[in-house]
């Protein structure tokens, strides 16, 4: 009987990792405008809850040949490269206004995956998500949905 009641205690707070909300906030980016939005309003989270911001860019992996040769590689490691700058500067710009600790980490793998990846390598509490803009990142969108449905972390569509 005890039994029983201690592995339901266990789940009901698998949520539950810190007492006073979330330590580590995980924000997917990939420099689109929603991207970025979901950033500023996950900095405002992680400083409001003193958490550490972790920003993922995940680095798209292309099956061989998809890309006619280019080097995809170098493409996607200046679009992280200029990602890390726009969030230098975005962190220098509200720096004495408040201090939010961050981090900037890279994972390769199609979107959904390298965020599941992310999240459970950084031990996030939460996750925020911009929601897709242009038809053509309707793969965003349901990286958002198959977020929620994961059922691992609470996550937050930014629009």
């Amino acid at each position: 009987m005890t039994e029983q009641h201690d592995q339901h205690e266990h789940h009901a707070h698998q949520f539950e990792r810190g007492t006073d909300g979330p330590k580590v906030i995980v924000v997917g980016m990939d420099g689109s405008d929603s991207s970025m939005r979901a950033a500023a309003y996950a900095s405002g989270l992680a400083r409001r809850q003193n958490a550490l911001l972790a920003a993922v860019y995940v680095q798209p992996v292309l099956a061989a040949g998809a890309a006619l040769g280019a080097p995809v590689a170098e493409t996607t490691d200046e679009i992280a490269e200029d990602l890390i700058t726009q969030i230098r500067e975005a962190t220098e710009r509200v720096k004495g206004i408040f201090d939010v600790r961050w981090e900037f980490h890279t994972f390769r793998g199609d979107p959904y995956n390298g965020l599941v990846k992310a999240a459970d390598e950084l031990k996030a509490d939460a996750v925020v998500v911009g929601a897709s803009e242009q038809a053509g990142h309707r793969i965003i969108g349901s990286v958002a949905v198959r977020l929620v449905k994961a059922g691992r972390w609470p996550v937050t569509v930014v629009p």
